[in-house]
């Protein structure tokens, strides 16, 4: 007599959450790109530092909230680099604008500028271990991160020494850093769209 076949039982398949997510680095490099283009052009002085106010609202909204959330969308696409690049860099601009909008140094005097150099400095030896990080991802982030670096060397020089000259310094590397990161921002979502490599970000 035969052995009765007993069918097995599966599980059926989970239906599709949707969990792809879109690459967030042009977003991030674009928030990232606008704010420091503005305020780098207040720094170099090619626009007077009693409109630095205008900056606030990108800080806190582009270059602060959006970039964050970039960093969280890069936490969840598995990017190391990415997700702490992005978070780190929008609680920058976030600390910025608490630090224009809602701090009063007055009673510092001259320690104020002490301050903010330390404030500076501290941005500027997360930085530069980012910067060592950035050598392996793509030539174009690289190079930003080198503008970047060499930016806020210059603006914590100049803060801690009190010298304008480097703080105007700092402002024109700024804006080369903006104008590298919206070229990665362009490039991103450029090839993105046009599914090929239309824009060379040079993969390392």
């Amino acid at each position: 007599m035969a052995a009765t076949e007993t069918p097995q039982q599966t599980a059926p398949a989970p239906a599709s959450t949707g969990t792809g997510f879109a690459d967030p680095g042009p977003l991030g490099l674009g928030a990232f790109a606008m704010t420091t283009f503005f305020l780098s052009s207040v720094n170099a002085g090619l626009i007077p530092g009693s409109v630095e106010g205008v900056v606030l609202g990108l800080a806190l909204f582009y270059g602060g909230i959006t970039q964050l959330f970039a960093g969280m969308w890069e936490f969840a696409k598995g990017n190391t680099f990415g997700a702490l690049a992005f978070s780190s860099y929008g609680a920058f601009w976030l600390s910025f604008w608490y630090l224009v909008a809602h701090t009063d140094l007055s009673q510092a005097g001259a320690d104020a500028a002490k301050g903010v150099g330390w404030y500076l400095l501290g941005w500027t030896i997360f930085t530069a271990y980012m910067t060592i990080a950035a050598s392996r991802t793509n030539g174009v982030v690289f190079v930003v991160f080198i503008l970047l670096v060499l930016t806020f060397i210059a603006l914590t020089w100049g803060a801690l020494a009190g010298a304008s000259g480097l703080h105007k310094l700092g402002g024109y590397l700024g804006l080369l850093t903006a104008f590298g990161a919206w070229y990665g921002s362009f490039a991103g979502v450029a090839n993105a769209t046009f599914k090929r490599a239309a824009f060379p970000v040079w993969p390392r």
